[in-house]
């Protein structure tokens, strides 16, 4: 048995709202820089649809994840190295711009800048981000949430195409539910096993996934290797990206940002301790529905004596241990079996699980003119839910609606126990028994998936001296623009221009979109767009010249505007950073003065 600790989260998918708040934060923290325009580390997809990129979970398509031979072992579905050699410049596989969406941006100042007395009504005609040109808009990264459920986009969902009873698509009867999604940092990750440089790695110390930029050549076989299609490539470096874990706010015990800002608090972070030496074994069961359960049993117990001293003995620092043992991730995985990993028939063994969505049942069973809450009519009720069972296994547990509907039961089942304890009335224990649990252990599932702390949500253990020094001394590559392995000419990149923190670019960068929409260049000079200002600080033309306001602030504390997270905080350029320190109000790529 060799222990080994994984920082992992759980999603609750019956507090999701499809706010995108997510998904904004991080982009304005990880992906707010030119070459990764299109690119969303964090997503929150409409289920039925088809996704990003569209139909990223049709496998036999794109080639991801790992398929198991008939001796037993997995071999990557897109193929080994004689394959990728022959395909290394050109590949079949590989989602083009169309399968994402090109991104584009709208030109407000020609609203602002018509003249009055004009004949026709001014338009802001969308414009591409990546050529300036004007565009066609046709797809977007949540896309499918105009049209959730619907027959137009509903019946491209690979999920719906493999399910085997007829899903009424009628417009009363259709379904809809928010799926957010970051990549799963998987325990077998098969994008690690594509990549021909190496330059993709898992950490051994707490198991996320990463891009070593010096060392990524751009052959973009992980964006084919990775099953959720959660690798993608900068066209401005020529390097491949993912989502980070947020690494950074990890080491010092903060959470990702997705899950910092999240509205419904549906997140869970915290650490599992798991038995490296089962992994292999656990991806290579022969039943696709065996591996949910082959999965778990590579959690170990972080209550167990004898994982306690093989942890200690592998080197798990003990408040490691003990972060492990107050996880919530650990609870709802393997003590209340509510959790459930996103498409284990790919055999990853990902680490991003989710709970899955109880439908409004409740109503239904109103509706009816029998009691909503009761706890034996909406026991019943679960398998004829509005969200089809067969769809939610299809996402969750390779199409076994067993543990889909266990999971169900055990969520309505809370509802129905906690009535009663919210009514005054005593609590009945056949309730908890009729799901396999205890009330004891249905008012702690409750406190956990309803009225949880903040440190109860979040338990992350920060980074020891001994494993920081061989933790990247700069912070995080994605934290400049010219950081790390991103600033050279490569074959497939422009140059990434001068070592400068993102959170000065986008200081600069709000700047120049004060006075227009446009990422190319100011179509009006001198004139302020409303609509885009972010409503700190002063800008030139805001207020009318001799009003006593400050033209512009000199530096980025002047504006409030925060540093994205990660970024290293002592100066390492001594003397004064350009643009910040100094004063010096250069446009962005123009040199010191």
């Amino acid at each position: 048995m060799k222990v080994m600790a994984q920082m992992s989260m759980v999603m609750n998918l019956d507090k999701c709202i499809g706010c995108h708040t997510c998904s904004v934060t991080c982009k304005q923290a990880w992906t707010n820089r030119t070459g990764m325009e299109y690119v969303w580390f964090n997503n929150v997809e409409t289920r039925p649809g088809l996704g990003y990129p569209r139909t990223y979970e049709d496998q036999d398509r794109w080639g991801g994840g790992w398929v198991r031979t008939k001796r037993g072992k997995l071999k990557l579905r897109a193929g080994g190295r004689a394959k990728k050699l022959a395909t290394i410049f050109s590949n079949p596989k590989m989602p083009t711009l169309q399968d994402y969406y090109e991104p584009w941006t709208y030109e407000y100042d020609q609203l602002l800048s018509a003249p009055a007395d004009s004949r026709h009504t001014p338009v802001a005609r969308p414009k591409s981000l990546l050529t300036g040109e004007p565009t066609t808009i046709q797809w977007s990264a949540n896309w499918d949430d105009n049209l959730g459920g619907s027959k137009e986009i509903a019946v491209g969902d690979p999920v719906l195409k493999h399910m085997n009873e007829h899903v009424a698509m009628e417009f009363e009867k259709t379904f809809m539910f928010y799926l957010p999604r970051i990549c799963e940092h998987c325990l077998n990750p098969s994008c690690v096993a594509s990549c021909p440089s190496g330059a993709m790695y898992k950490r051994a110390e707490d198991g996320i996934v990463l891009v070593d930029q010096e060392q990524c050549r751009g052959w973009r076989m992980c964006v084919t290797g990775c099953p959720y299609k959660k690798v993608y490539f900068n066209h401005k470096t020529g390097k491949a990206e993912k989502c980070t874990l947020c690494y950074p706010r990890i080491e010092v015990g903060l959470p990702t940002v997705c899950s910092e800002t999240c509205v419904g608090r549906l997140r869970y972070l915290g650490l599992v301790l798991y038995d490296a030496d089962r992994v292999g074994a656990a991806a290579a069961v022969e039943d696709e529905h065996e591996l949910l359960a082959a999965q778990r049993s590579v959690f170990l117990d972080p209550f167990d004596p004898d994982v306690i001293a093989a942890a200690e003995r592998d080197g798990i620092p003990s408040d490691w241990i003990d972060a492990a043992q107050a996880s919530p991730i650990w609870r709802l995985i393997s003590e209340y079996e509510v959790a459930l990993p996103l498409h284990p028939e790919y055999r990853t063994l990902p680490m991003v699980w989710y709970i899955p969505p109880l439908s409004p049942v409740v109503d239904v069973v109103a509706a009816s003119g029998n009691d909503g809450e009761d706890h034996k009519t909406l026991l019943t009720a679960i398998s004829t839910m509005r969200i089809p069972l067969e769809y939610l296994a299809g996402l969750f547990t390779a199409g076994d609606t067993a543990p889909v509907e266990k999971v169900l039961r055990r969520l309505a089942a809370m509802r129905s126990y906690m009535r009663d304890l919210n009514l005054g009335e005593h609590p009945r224990e056949e309730i908890a028994a009729a799901v396999g649990m205890t009330g004891q252990g249905i008012e702690e599932m409750y406190r956990l998936l309803a009225i949880a702390k903040y440190e109860e949500r979040y338990v992350i253990p920060t980074a020891h001296t001994e494993v920081a020094q061989g933790l990247e001394e700069m912070a995080c590559s994605l934290d400049f623009e010219g950081g790390p392995g991103m600033g050279g000419n490569g074959p497939f990149g422009s140059s990434s221009g001068p070592l400068e923190p993102a959170s000065v670019e986008t200081f600069h960068a709000l700047k120049a979109r004060q006075t227009a929409d446009s990422p190319h260049a100011p179509s009006t000079p001198g004139r302020v767009n409303l609509l885009n200002w972010d409503g700190r600080g002063s800008t030139t033309g805001l207020f009318p010249p001799g009003s006593g306001t400050a033209a512009e602030p000199a530096s980025l504390e002047a504006t409030g505007a925060e540093a994205a997270p990660g970024t290293f905080r002592e100066d390492p350029h001594p003397g004064g950073r350009p643009g910040v320190a100094t004063g010096d109000e250069r446009p962005i790529g123009e040199e010191p003065r």
